[in-house]
């Protein structure tokens, strides 16, 4: 695993179409229970070099009824996107991740897994590629349907603020989706004490 990750890491494929440069964001452990598969890192992560470490993220630990102690630790959770690099900014928001990563990489990471984990596709680019012809067509119905893709997949939408008004004008999802995601986490064993779960009134 250390020798794959390195690989990633170092990786510089898909350089000269990137304008920050190269710099691929991944947090893989072989005894994960989740694995997130995201899109691409957005500018802030590119920075600081922390996968999800950004509005998104934040968004996206309250949905999971998570602290970041517990979302960092590899034990728990692996962490990848589509792209592993920050693709760049395009004219309605950041740029479609760089399609060669998820065949250069995602297999490899898949087989160093010591047991199947729960799989939370983030983004209609990761449910397209995962659900293939299971996908609905779009988002909105994937998502709707992911007690069809249980127990190994769980597709949620992207957690960025620009989401805001499809999560108002989807009130179902707080309502049903985050529930039972909750609850197929804490059967993995994954949530907060006490005091962590009083914190996420605030924000990290």
């Amino acid at each position: 695993m250390d020798l794959l990750l390195n690989d990633i890491r170092t990786c510089t494929f898909c350089e000269e179409h990137l304008e920050a440069g190269a710099r691929p964001i991944v947090q893989v452990g072989p005894s994960s229970r989740v694995l997130i598969i995201g899109q691409a890192p957005g500018r802030r992560v590119h920075e600081t070099g922390i996968p999800w470490n950004d509005a998104s993220g934040n968004t996206l630990r309250k949905w999971l009824n998570i602290v970041p102690e517990e979302f960092y630790d590899p034990g728990l959770f692996s962490i990848m996107g589509m792209g592993f690099c920050y693709p760049g900014k395009g004219k309605s928001g950041d740029l479609p991740p760089m399609t060669p990563c998820a065949g250069l990489w995602h297999d490899r990471i898949l087989e160093k897994f010591q047991s199947q984990p729960l799989v939370l596709l983030i983004g209609q680019y990761a449910q397209r590629y995962y659900l293939r012809d299971s996908y609905k067509g779009n988002l909105t119905d994937t998502v709707r349907a992911f007690r069809e893709y249980s127990p190994r997949f769980f597709p949620l939408p992207h957690p960025s603020p620009r989401n805001q008004n499809w999560l108002r004008v989807n009130p179902w999802f707080m309502e049903d989706v985050i529930p039972a995601l909750r609850a197929q986490l804490e059967l993995l064993g994954i949530g907060k004490q006490k005091e962590a779960r009083e914190a996420l009134t605030g924000d990290y």
